[in-house]
């Protein structure tokens, strides 16, 4: 099968076998990938882990082999949309909503990787993290299920409720989800970001109100200007800059939260000391969803109530390099690289 792996910052395509049920004690599925969404991680593995691997998480595809059947939801055909990791559920890390630190949920994932055109789910993928793609959305649209359901994740550590006032830092597709996401958990949303087409789409998205960054004193006044004098309850961190940080910290309310949600090229940019202590402000992480973000996620995307449509552009897998290189320079929002040469629903 045609496999894009990813060794010391290139995309090669490669023939690789197969996978098989019988590899697997002839347990789990085999799925034929119709796409893969690009998600930030990818990218952050590309650059900076020079081991060859293959990429790729946010899959949408068909069931070709299913064992056993009498123990699935699930049938030969079914066109599917996957999480990769599955958390145990009954560790010291899960009873404490702590799911992305579980010992499982590291060590499963799908094989190879969503850029190659067969992949291998397990026996627990098919139980927790599969689904149906609903007959209303298309490939595309459904692929967003994942990424939307880590953005459920960090809205609900961070605790937005309604009368709270959130800011989202970086409006590419994340901070575009992110935004969304605090809608449906009935919080007030601002967005901000560099670039004014990504200002003009958050406003198209449900968003409370969406401002161009200018510069740190500038921008934090009119936030502040928009919440009363205050500044936000919660700040989402979903720009991958350091140089934001400042930025949050001057425009976070006094006791407010500040949920970091991308990793930065220098990993020892943080928050001030004194910041935290003097002010009270709590300062979380938030990286990857439980089977339960998934299932809401499934479920706002296919009532709606999350819209995603027209915010991918489609390369295929000779491409994905390009790809890569177009998302990190902002020419395209996100990318969704169709990997099933057959499948011409998304031409």
């Amino acid at each position: 099968m045609r496999t894009a792996v990813s060794v010391n910052q290139k995309i090669i395509i490669q023939e690789k076998p197969e996978p098989k049920l019988s590899d697997y004690n002839n347990e789990g599925a085999i799925i034929k990938v119709l796409g893969c969404g690009l998600c930030g991680s990818d990218i952050v593995k590309f650059l900076h882990d020079g081991t060859e691997k293959v990429l790729g998480h946010e899959v949408v595809g068909e069931i070709v082999d299913l064992k056993p059947k009498f123990l699935s939801k699930f049938k030969i055909g079914d066109k599917v949309v996957l999480g990769h990791h599955v958390p145990c559920m009954k560790c010291e890390y899960c009873n404490n909503k702590n799911y992305s630190m579980c010992k499982q949920f590291k060590e499963t994932n799908i094989r190879p990787g969503g850029f190659s055109e067969y992949i291998y789910v397990s026996p627990l993928h098919l139980k927790n993290t599969v689904f149906k793609v609903p007959k209303n959305l298309d490939d595309i649209e459904i692929s967003f299920m994942e990424p939307l359901a880590c953005c459920i994740r960090a809205v609900e550590r961070a605790e937005v409720k309604r009368g709270t006032t959130s800011l989202v830092i970086g409006l590419g597709s994340i901070g575009l989800l992110m935004g969304q996401a605090v809608k449906a958990f009935k919080g007030d949303v601002i967005g901000c970001d560099l670039l004014e087409e990504r200002v003009a789409l958050a406003n198209n998205l449900n968003f409370d109100a969406s401002i161009k960054f200018e510069d740190n004193d500038t921008t934090s006044k009119q936030i502040k200007e928009m919440t009363c004098g205050y500044g936000a309850d919660i700040i989402f961190m979903t720009s991958g800059s350091g140089k934001t940080i400042e930025f949050a910290l001057k425009s976070v309310r006094d006791g407010g939260t500040i949920l970091i949600f991308s990793s930065v090229p220098n990993d020892t940019a943080g928050y001030t000391n004194n910041d935290i202590y003097y002010r009270e402000l709590k300062i979380l992480g938030s990286y990857s969803p439980s089977p339960m973000e998934l299932k809401m996620a499934h479920r706002l995307l296919s009532k709606k109530k999350v819209i995603v449509k027209y915010l991918s552009t489609v390369y295929s897998l000779d491409n994905l390099g390009e790809a890569i290189q177009d998302t990190i320079s902002n020419k395209t929002l996100k990318a969704y690289i169709k990997v099933d040469k057959e499948n011409k629903e998304q031409e």
